[in-house]
């Protein structure tokens, strides 16, 4: 079967089981709600549980239906996408989580040097440190299961059957432009923030193509949500959650990204520049992609 025509079935059972388990939940809370009502009533709980719902259909949407397409459609194991257990893949999940850490630093400093920063104090300043951390925990909870879901779908299935139809250029620029509409619904998303997640894609498909592997990718997103979010305070694709420091951010939104954090903002691109570098030196010595033969 032709690349497109996987593509295209995959797609379409990711939405059957997405719609079919949208169903089951909102039923399952539907009744809870009608024998406990205070479980899911109230603003902000009804509001966590309504992203853990659509967090979760999309983790077994996006894996159950890449899992069929992998093996009934192109007739290949599921781990040859680049999930391969080990200890490479310990070390590139660890590595890639870690990357964002001193890229998300550098991004506050210089935007609290530069004024454009303010800092309003830590998480628990007006609450307690339990709460904090049980939102920070939940929020990497939560970035766990869209770390893979995303990289399992745009960098593994999307990007590798690309690959397979129209060559890796291609491929990469489709496999990130899909990525970057994908995030159009997003609040405060706009033609910059369009752009920078394209630019987000190219930077998480570098950590795929340097190690024929899906778990540096998957720890780079992991890690570029948490130390973005719930660690140093900024929006996450137009999404606040619970964070270490709180911070408001009043520089110009072209540099800063505004709303939407900093993938809007041209700050952005000198950070993943740095990003990509200390990629190449974790990588040396690896088997990249393009030392390989593209499957037929």
């Amino acid at each position: 079967m032709r690349a497109g025509w996987r593509l295209l079935g995959q797609s379409g059972s990711m939405l059957v089981i997405a719609v079919t388990l949208s169903i089951t939940l909102s039923l399952l809370v539907a009744a809870l709600a009608s024998i406990r009502p205070d479980l899911v009533s109230g603003g902000v709980r009804t509001e966590w549980l309504l992203l853990a719902i659509s967090i979760l259909v999309a983790l077994f949407a996006v894996t159950i239906s890449v899992w069929i397409a992998r093996r009934a459609l192109d007739r290949r194991a599921f781990r040859s996408l680049g999930l391969e257990w080990g200890a490479p893949a310990y070390r590139d999940l660890l590595i890639g989580f870690l990357i964002p850490l001193p890229l998300f630093a550098l991004i506050f400093l210089a935007q609290w040097r530069l004024g454009w920063l303010e800092i309003e104090g830590w998480g628990w300043s007006e609450g307690n440190i339990a709460s904090t951390l049980i939102g920070v925990v939940l929020g990497l909870a939560g970035f766990l299961a869209v770390g893979f879901y995303e990289e399992l779908l745009f960098r593994g299935y999307y990007l590798q059957n690309l690959r397979d139809g129209t060559g890796l250029g291609l491929a990469l620029f489709l496999s990130s432009a899909v990525f970057a509409l994908a995030h159009l619904g997003n609040f405060s998303a706009s033609v910059a923030s369009t752009a920078g997640i394209l630019g987000a894609g190219y930077f998480l498909a570098y950590g795929w193509l340097r190690t024929s592997s899906l778990w540096l990718p998957i720890g780079l997103h992991i890690g570029w949500n948490f130390f973005q979010g719930p660690v140093f305070g900024f929006a996450v694709s137009g999404s606040t959650t619970p964070s270490v420091v709180v911070h408001t951010v009043e520089g110009p939104e072209l540099l800063t990204g505004g709303g939407f954090g900093p993938e809007a903002g041209l700050i952005v691109l000198p950070l993943m520049a740095l990003g990509s570098a200390l990629i190449w030196v974790y990588t040396r010595g690896r088997r990249s992609v393009t030392d390989q033969r593209p499957a037929s």
